[in-house]
């Protein structure tokens, strides 16, 4: 399985909120698609699928995650 983390975005954030998932769990996913949209005092970020595979979410959107949190892994 490979992860997908809240990444490291300046030293000043420490977390982001899940704002959109634009793919369901269990969904299909290609590697560099675009697969949720994360939130945090700053920015808004779309956070791109690591690699191809099944996407099953670990996060639901309007949760809030720390730097580093798997949000995702895709399988």
């Amino acid at each position: 399985m490979t992860p997908l983390p809240v990444p490291q975005l300046g030293n000043e954030i420490t977390e982001a909120e899940i704002t959109e998932w634009h793919k369901a769990d269990g969904a299909t996913v290609e590697e560099g698609e675009p697969i949720v949209t994360i939130t945090t005092t700053k920015m808004a970020i779309e956070l791109e699928a690591p690699a191809a595979g099944t996407l099953q979410i670990r996060v639901e959107e309007g949760e809030i995650a720390e730097v580093g949190t798997v949000l995702a892994e895709i399988a």
